[in-house]
């Protein structure tokens, strides 16, 4: 007997984006559950600084949006505008847009324990952004990468570059 993922679709399901209200979308994920959907809310760990403090937290990889999986021919999709949380479903011509295929299965590919991992293609002189430690919010580029998850960086910093050794984890292409 196979089991199957929780993310896995049902026959003739898609996913399509739903537009949370502003800091709602935990709240907008256990509502459209709590109606039986099947929701995806992609996270990354990211540290912020307040107070002269550093603490590493879980934010949405997407301000404002998740991912609800529906047979738009079958389940009935008009309340998610109408659930705790929720701003509105995306739609085109007013019936919801379906997310690309793709999309979303590669998200859920790289997700491991409600974590989005956004490091699978790194390569050597790429630019990208540190999402935590210290150094949260630089943009640097790769200099080196190894077996063990370390990435050694070039930051350019008051006018020097420095070589800085992190995890790749940590990092994620600049935009």
């Amino acid at each position: 007997m196979q089991i199957s993922s929780p993310h896995e679709l049902t026959q003739g399901a898609r996913w399509y984006l739903v537009h949370a209200r502003p800091n709602c979308e935990r709240k907008a994920e256990l509502n459209l559950k709590a109606q039986g959907l099947k929701t995806f809310l992609p996270e990354i760990e990211k540290t912020i600084r307040h107070a002269r403090r550093l603490a590493n937290v879980r934010r949405p990889l997407f301000a404002r949006y998740l991912f609800v999986s529906l047979d738009i021919s079958r389940d009935a999709w008009s309340p998610i505008n109408s659930t705790i949380g929720v701003s509105r479903l995306v739609a085109q011509e007013g019936r919801p847009a379906a997310v690309p295929f793709g999309i979303v299965e590669a998200l859920l590919a790289h997700s491991d324990a409600g974590l989005t991992r956004l490091d699978h293609s790194l390569a050597q002189g790429q630019r990208v952004r540190i999402l935590s430690g210290p150094l949260a919010d630089f943009t640097v580029t790769i200099m080196r990468l190894d077996a063990r998850r370390r990435v050694d960086v070039l930051l350019e910093i008051m006018g020097s570059a420095v070589s800085v050794s992190v995890d790749r984890s940590t990092l994620a292409p600049a935009a």
